[in-house]
């Protein structure tokens, strides 16, 4: 694979994963605003947080710090989510 292609690759997947951990900010900070959950799923907020805890070791294992860095801040925001639906969650 040509070296151009494969440093773009390599900075594409780096953008892509702070990206993704971006797009959890605007719900966390929808949920600290509104104090309101809706229907948000903790099962699947769990899951994310799970599976991004292996990302990160699967990431320290194979020394990939750009997707130990990019799956931390996911399970930051994805986290802070997590906690803010179990303050917020009215349902008995």
């Amino acid at each position: 694979m040509p070296e151009g292609l494969v440093y773009f690759v390599e900075l594409m997947f780096g953008v892509g994963m702070f990206v993704n951990a971006a797009l959890f900010i605007p719900q966390a900070v929808k949920i600290y605003r509104t104090r309101e959950v809706g229907d948000l799923s903790i099962l699947m907020f769990v899951g994310f947080n799970v599976v991004q805890i292996f990302s990160i070791l699967h990431g320290y294992i194979h020394r990939d710090f750009i997707l130990m860095a990019g799956f931390l801040l996911s399970l930051i925001f994805s986290g802070t989510i997590t906690v803010l639906i179990l303050l917020y969650d009215k349902k008995d």
